[in-house]
């Protein structure tokens, strides 16, 4: 089966399986894992920032940055198809009791003037605005990149409002590979930013939540002990992610170059609709003009070798990923042409 729902399909490598094998572990509550505090200083390092916290998921790390900078009954602004919009479970209100403005970034990119306007007036008739969130790069925008000129706009106009800046970074390493652009240089416009280690980079679990705030990480830990994310022996978790950071970085460029070949690929057949030079990373969206349900369609398309997902109306979505080779495009690109033009 060649799989492009996600890159969280990929699987731990052999040698990921030995790191994690002879990892030195300890109890993570009591902060004696000695695996965990180096990922965590290792990670924060990534990032410029002071400090990290090792969480079990991107959603968590989201949710406890929400948590640790607003106020239940305060707003955040986010895109209007940000992941914690859409696949969050409506967490941010559950858990945090915030609620979303919700603006409509163009391929989930908010402009600065956009932020900007959202921001509401101190009155005291008016919800207040709490936290800015970008999402970088964006998961429903078709992995699109920020700019890094656009996040030091709105890192600027956060900071002229008194406004913490939260970057979900789940795929930000997708990003900095894509651009070139450190991952410093876009965190550091950033209160807090979080990037997974279970996509591209291949780990199995996890991801990092780091900031500044020294005083910020006792809070972002009790909170995490309170939504059930405190683990003891993680570092066996740890070992993974710090495997990822240390050889699944540069490499994130193949899965471009194969998400690239994949809509060239794909452009060529007669009943797709795509823009492929709106493919930055490694996320290929595209439309397929057809009278088959879109559970037709991927059931169709499994029964081939290809597992899909449907993402809404006739859009579908093709992830690669370090499990996935050169050939496997080619492979895929056939059995794509052979059952879309059926």
């Amino acid at each position: 089966m060649i799989d492009l729902r996600s890159d969280t399909v990929t699987k731990p490598s052999q040698a990921m399986r030995q790191a994690m094998a002879i990892a030195e572990v300890g109890d993570d509550v009591y902060g004696e894992d000695p695996t965990v505090n180096r990922l965590q200083e290792v990670g924060a390092a990534l990032v410029g920032k002071a400090v990290a916290l090792f969480v079990p998921s991107g959603t968590m790390a989201n949710q406890l940055a929400l948590r640790a900078q607003t106020q239940p009954g305060q707003e955040v602004i986010v895109d209007s198809q940000a992941h914690m919009v859409r696949y969050e479970q409506g967490a941010g209100g559950a858990l945090a009791g915030v609620q979303f403005h919700w603006v409509a970034g163009t391929r989930g990119i908010l402009a600065p003037e956009q932020v900007e306007a959202a921001i509401r007036p101190k009155d005291a008739h008016t919800i207040q605005t709490a936290l800015i969130c970008l999402e970088n790069t964006h998961n429903s925008g078709g992995g699109a990149v920020y700019p890094l000129v656009t996040v030091e706009r709105i890192g600027a106009i956060a900071r002229q409002r008194g406004l913490p800046l939260h970057m979900d970074g789940a795929r930000l390493f997708n990003a900095v590979v894509a651009t070139g652009t450190s991952t410093t240089e876009y965190a550091k416009h950033c209160t807090t930013v979080s990037f997974c280690l279970s996509k591209g980079l291949g780990a199995p679990a996890g991801s990092l939540l780091a900031t500044n705030d020294r005083d910020m990480i006792d809070r972002l830990r009790r909170f995490r002990r309170m939504y059930g994310g405190s683990m003891r022996q993680a570092g066996i978790l740890a070992a993974a992610g710090l495997y990822a950071l240390e050889h699944n970085i540069s490499r994130l460029k193949d899965d471009h170059d194969n998400a690239k070949r994949l809509a060239t690929l794909l452009a060529q057949i007669p009943t797709v609709t795509i823009d492929v030079k709106t493919v930055q990373t490694n996320i290929v969206f595209f439309d397929v003009a057809t009278s088959h349900t879109p559970a037709e369609l991927v059931a169709a398309l499994k029964a081939e070798g290809i597992a899909v997902n449907a993402v809404g109306g006739r859009t579908y979505r093709a992830v690669t990923h370090l499990d996935l080779s050169a050939d496997d495009i080619e492979k895929a690109g056939g059995i794509f042409a052979r059952v879309l033009s059926r």
